[in-house]
């Protein structure tokens, strides 16, 4: 009776560590599951402008063009790629263009220069891709180099990114803005270009993309002015290091005879997740903005040519 009783215990003593050892196993595997917006390059020698050469020649070495560059304030620079890779995996999705422009930025701080890029893997997700973009991570993380990912403490799984919306009643990825509507699709290039160009909204064309076999064109967006204002978002907001500049620039999305754009507040949010509600640096530090963005993107979607 002894030697049973004894067998018992060591039975529920293998069971309870075979138990604890598939949780930490699957605890593991989640968290190695888990996306993150932006990938930090390792520390790097050169001046911020030294940096961003650098990580030009790498890029265009490695197959990326680049389409666009944005100085969002004089400490920060992006450049924005994309290559036939993202072009085709963006039309390959109805609304997979905003994903055909991959972000990268270098942001001066007190401890020296960041080099920082969009998560295509993150951005794959986010925006409902048929393709997981794995190969188009793994070739910039090879001209860049990758310390790590960064941009949300414990990360998000695809299931989560792919129904993203920051809390209940906020705009998901498929409640873009409808900014505009035109006669056609050449009309709606041809009045964003113009509203772009003449600075509508405070607005400043920084690429444009377009997206093969679809009636669709991306452009990236500067905003200079006031609540809509880059430099007045990421100054509440991005005031921790590492920083979340590769968030910019903003997108407007020509879609047929349409003008989108998707909503700030998910457009903020998918890039900044972990940003709190209420207190100093949170979402109601920017609470104008939001509608402020899409008066600027409207005031260019609907410039009189």
């Amino acid at each position: 009776m002894l030697r049973f009783l004894r067998s018992g215990r060591n039975a529920l003593l293998a069971a309870g560590l075979l138990l604890a050892g598939l949780l930490a196993f699957a605890a593991t595997a989640a968290a190695g599951d888990a996306l993150r917006p932006f990938i930090l390059a390792p520390d790097g020698a050169g001046d911020p402008q030294t940096r961003l050469n650098d990580a030009r020649n790498a890029l265009e070495g490695a197959g990326f063009e680049v389409v666009g560059e944005h100085a969002p304030y004089p400490q920060a620079r992006v450049l924005v790629v994309t290559s036939e890779a993202l072009r085709q995996a963006a039309a390959a999705s109805d609304s997979g263009a905003y994903a055909a422009a991959q972000r990268v930025a270098v942001t001066a701080t007190d401890g020296g220069t960041e080099l920082a890029f969009t998560n295509p893997r993150y951005m794959a997700a986010a925006y409902r891709l048929g393709d997981d973009l794995d190969g188009v991570a793994s070739s910039m993380e090879a001209a860049l180099g990758r310390a790590r990912d960064f941009g949300s403490e414990e990360g998000k799984s695809v299931r989560d990114l792919n129904r993203y919306r920051y809390m209940i009643r906020m705009p998901r990825f498929d409640d873009p803005l409808t900014l505009a509507t035109h006669s056609s699709h050449a009309a709606a290039v041809a009045a964003v270009e113009a509203g772009l160009a003449a600075g509508a909204g405070d607005t400043a064309q920084v690429y444009r993309i377009d997206i093969p076999g679809r009636e669709q064109v991306l452009f990236g967006v500067a905003l200079l002015g006031g609540e809509a204002a880059d430099a007045h978002i990421m100054g509440n907001i991005d005031g921790r290091s590492p920083h979340h500049t590769p968030h910019l620039p903003y997108e407007l999305l020509v879609d047929g005879d349409t003008v989108k754009a998707l909503d700030a507040r998910f457009r903020i949010a998918i890039n900044f997740p972990d940003l709190s509600m209420m207190g100093s640096g949170s979402f109601m530090s920017i609470r104008s903005a939001p509608d402020a963005i899409a008066e600027s993107l409207a005031a260019a979607a609907n410039h009189a040519q």
